[in-house]
C-alpha cells in the first residue's frame, strides 16, 4: 500500500473510523486517550490498596505476593499490551480497510488466543511453579502461601486473557471509554472485595492472600460478561456472531506476527527487574529498599503512556489500513512527544525534588540517599523511557515492532549487562549501575524513535 491509496474508493467503515482517518489528529489523540489513563491510575489504587491488605496479613504474605508479582505482571503486560496490543493492531488495520468482516473474525480469534494463554499458563505453573520457587530461594511457608494464591490465579487465568483480550478488540474499534469504565468500576468492586475476601469483613470467612486473587477473578468474570454482551449488539460498528466463527491461519498469523515479536518486551522487563533486584542485594539492604522504592516509578509512568499508546496503537493502525502512511506516522510523533513530555516532566522534577517521592516511603538516612542517587542519575531520562514505550505501542499499531523490540533488547544488555560488568569486572559503585540504566533507557528512546524517521513502518506492505 502507499499514501496514495488513501484516495481509492473503499468500503464505508464506521463513524468513528472515519473521525481516526479524517479528524484533526492531536485533539482527537487526547480524546481517546483521557479515560484509559485515567482507568489504569485507578488501577493503581486497588494495586496499593491490596498491597496495604496483604500488610495487614502479615510478613509471610508480604513475602508471598513478592514472590509472585513478576508472574502476574507478566502476564497482565502480555495479555494487555503484547498480544492486547496485537489484536487492536489487527482490527483496526482491518477496519482502515473497510473490512468489517474480518475485523468481525479476528474477534473470535483472540477468544481462542485467549482460552489456549490462560491454558498454558496453568500448565506452566503447575509443571515449573514448584521449581521456580526453590530457585528463588523462598522457604516452604511463604512457597505454600504462594501457592494457594497461584493455584486460584493461574486457575482462572483464561478469565484474566478473555477480559483483556476483549478489551483490545474494543480498543482497535476506537472505543476506549467502555474498557477504561469498566476498569473504574471494577476497581470499585475489587478494592471493597479482596478487603473484604482476605481479612473476613462482614463475618466473611477470611481467606487470607487466596482472597486477593478471588476477588480478581470476580472482576474478571463480571467485565468478561459486560464486554461480550457489547460486541454482540446490533450498534456494534464490528459485531461478534456466530456466523463469523471460522478459524483461519492467515488471521491467526497476522496477530502474532506483531505479538510474538511485542511479547519479548515484557519478557526483558521482568528479567530486568530480577538481575537488577540481585545485583543491587550485594550492596545491603538499604540499596535494595532504596532502589525498590524508586524502581516503581517506571511501573507508575506506565499508566500514563499506556493511556496515549492504546489510543496511538488504533489511530496508527486504522491508517496503515487504509494505506495513510504519512498520517500514521503523524500521529506516532505525536504521541510519542506528547509521552515525553508528561514522562520527562515527572523525571526532571523529581531528579530536582526526589523528596516528592522518597519522602512517601523512605524514612531511613542510607535508603533515601540509595534512591535519591537514582532520581539524580535516572529521572532526566524518564522522557525517553516515556518515547520509547509510546512509540512500542504506536508500531503495534502499524504492524512491525522489529525496531521497538531490539531497541528493548539493547536497552536490558547496556542496563543490565553493563551494570553487572560495573560492579563485578571494574568493581565500581552503585551509581555507575544506576549510569547504564539511564544510558539503557535512552538508547531504548532514541533508537525506537529513529526508526520511525527513518521510514520502519513503511519498509513493508503491513497489510
Amino acid at each position: 500500500m502507499t499514501d496514495q491509496a488513501a484516495t481509492a474508493p473503499r468500503p464505508a467503515v464506521s463513524t468513528l473510523s472515519e473521525q481516526i482517518l479524517h479528524a484533526p489528529p492531536f485533539p482527537l489523540l487526547v480524546r481517546l486517550a483521557t479515560p484509559n489513563a485515567m482507568a489504569f491510575f485507578v488501577q493503581a489504587a486497588v494495586s496499593m490498596a491490596e498491597v496495604a491488605f496483604v500488610g495487614r496479613l502479615g510478613t509471610v504474605p508480604l513475602a508471598a505476593i513478592a514472590l509472585m508479582f513478576p508472574g502476574l505482571m507478566l502476564m497482565q503486560m502480555l495479555a494487555n499490551g503484547a498480544i492486547g496490543g496485537a489484536v487492536s493492531s489487527a482490527i483496526a488495520r482491518s477496519l482502515g480497510a473497510g473490512r468489517q468482516d474480518r475485523a468481525a473474525a479476528l474477534i473470535w480469534h483472540a477468544l481462542v488466543i485467549a482460552l489456549i494463554a490462560g491454558v498454558l499458563f496453568l500448565v506452566f505453573w503447575h509443571t515449573a511453579g514448584a521449581w521456580l520457587f526453590a530457585a528463588l530461594g523462598a522457604n516452604d511457608t511463604i512457597a505454600a502461601v504462594a501457592g494457594d494464591y497461584a493455584d486460584v490465579l493461574f486457575g482462572g487465568a483464561v478469565l484474566v486473557w478473555t477480559m483483556a483480550l476483549l478489551n483490545s478488540v474494543l480498543r482497535g474499534i476506537g472505543n476506549m471509554k467502555l474498557p477504561a469504565t469498566l476498569m473504574i468500576l471494577g476497581a470499585c468492586v475489587q478494592i471493597p472485595l479482596s478487603g473484604t475476601l482476605m481479612l473476613g469483613w462482614f463475618g466473611v470467612p477470611a481467606m487470607g492472600l487466596t482472597g486477593s486473587a478471588v476477588a480478581l477473578l470476580v472482576v474478571a468474570s463480571l467485565n468478561t460478561c459486560v464486554l461480550l454482551f457489547r460486541l454482540q449488539r446490533s450498534d456494534s460498528p464490528v459485531r461478534l456472531e456466530i456466523s463469523g466463527l471460522r478459524l483461519q491461519g492467515a488471521l491467526f498469523a497476522d496477530i502474532f506476527r506483531v505479538g510474538a515479536l511485542a511479547a519479548l518486551s515484557p519478557i526483558f522487563v521482568v528479567l530486568t527487574i530480577g538481575m537488577i533486584n540481585g545485583l543491587i542485594s550485594g550492596f545491603g539492604v538499604a540499596a535494595l529498599a532504596g532502589y525498590g522504592i524508586v524502581a516503581r516509578l517506571e511501573f507508575l509512568l506506565i499508566p500514563m503512556v499506556f493511556g496515549l499508546g492504546a489510543a496511538m496503537t488504533a489511530m496508527v493502525g486504522t491508517n496503515v489500513g487504509a494505506g495513510n502512511f504519512a498520517r500514521a506516522e503523524q500521529i506516532g510523533w505525536l504521541g510519542g512527544l506528547a509521552a515525553a513530555a508528561v514522562t520527562g516532566v515527572v523525571g526532571v522534577l523529581l531528579a530536582v525534588f526526589p523528596g516528592l517521592w522518597l519522602g512517601l516511603f523512605a524514612e531511613d538516612a542510607a535508603t533515601w540517599a540509595t534512591g535519591e542517587s537514582y532520581l539524580h542519575i535516572v529521572g532526566p531520562l524518564f522522557a525517553f523511557q516515556g518515547l520509547g514505550l509510546s512509540l512500542y505501542f504506536a508500531s503495534q499499531g502499524a504492524g512491525t515492532v522489529l525496531w521497538p523490540v531490539i531497541a528493548t533488547a539493547l536497552r536490558f544488555v547496556i542496563g543490565v549487562g553493563g551494570a553487572m560488568l560495573a560492579v563485578s569486572v571494574f568493581s565500581l559503585g552503585l551509581n555507575a549501575v544506576y549510569v547504564c540504566l539511564a544510558l539503557g533507557m535512552f538508547v531504548y528512546g532514541a533508537l525506537t524513535a529513529a526508526a520511525l524517521k527513518l521510514g520502519a513502518w513503511r519498509q513493508r506492505d503491513t497489510w
